[in-house]
């Protein structure tokens, strides 16, 4: 039984390992969030068996969680380089109509002036008046990603008659973007949404810093940012990973020194098991 039981160690152990070593792999990903592995006892016996005279059988992976702390902020100087500073997701739409969310605000323009973030998926804005930015659909618990529309930074207003030029675009800490043209006129384009889960343990990770919803982490809760739950935005900014280094290799070392204890066990076990085997009477 104690070569089941230190082989349960050394895979908790390659487990742990493997979720360390993807963190430093991902130390310099814009918008990444490091995991951790839980570990829970294997305890079994008969029912009228005493428990106080019966050892372990082992350790099992309870799972690999995220954390979802915030990641150090770096300034930049590309105005579509966008951070959140505190809670949310910003909300995205993939070509297939797949919605995600991300940290990773990176966002650049299309061939069609979409904005659009690394993986090529557009960014989800709550409509607004183009002349005063109120929004024209209040956020509320029933409000859903359908409700949402694509952020788009045309570079000739299709309302004014003169035709001018974009010349910059601004996005404010509630997410609001505009645009100034040629004329000197502001247009805004729309209010970037915002998305919170009541459990954001249960998002499914899809790769590039984005996740999904699924049952377990509920329907999104949609929303404007510095507002309510929801972080501010912070334009000319990138979010990075928030694995620490140090940390990491520590625990590195700890969960190598599992690993070494674990087969250590396993040699013991084997050389007391040939000792018996070639005992003689």
């Amino acid at each position: 039984m104690s070569f089941y039981t230190s082989l349960s160690g050394l895979k908790a152990a390659q487990t742990d390992l493997s979720a360390i070593s993807n963190n430093v792999a991902n130390v310099g990903s814009t918008g990444f969030k490091k995991s951790t592995v839980s570990f829970g006892d294997i305890f079994a016996a008969a029912p009228m068996q005493t428990t106080n005279q019966t050892a372990g059988q082992g350790v099992r992976v309870q799972g690999v969680n995220q954390q979802f702390t915030q990641g150090t902020i770096e300034t930049t100087d590309k105005t579509l380089d966008l951070a959140i500073t505190g809670e949310g997701y910003f909300t995205v739409k993939a070509e297939d109509g797949t919605v995600g969310y991300t940290r990773n605000g990176a966002m650049a323009v299309d061939d069609d002036r979409y904005v659009v973030d690394g993986t090529g998926s557009r960014v989800q804005v709550f409509a607004v008046n183009p002349d005063t930015g109120v929004k024209t659909t209040t956020p509320t618990a029933t409000t859903t990603p359908a409700d949402l529309t694509d952020l788009q930074v045309p570079t000739t207003y299709k309302d004014q008659a003169n035709g001018a030029q974009l010349t910059s675009v601004a996005v404010a800490k509630d997410g609001l973007v505009s645009a100034v043209y040629a004329d000197g006129s502001t247009v805004y384009l729309g209010q970037v949404a915002m998305a919170s889960f009541n459990s954001q343990e249960g998002l499914r990770q899809e790769g590039d810093a984005h996740w999904s919803s699924t049952v377990a982490s509920g329907n999104p809760i949609l929303g404007t940012a510095n507002e309510g739950m929801y972080g501010a935005i912070s334009s000319g900014s990138l979010e990075h990973s928030n694995v620490d280094i140090t940390e990491e290799l520590v625990a590195l070392i700890s969960a190598q020194r599992n690993f070494q204890a674990n087969s250590k066990a396993i040699e013991a076990a084997n050389t007391l098991t040939t000792t018996i085997v070639n005992m003689r009477t």
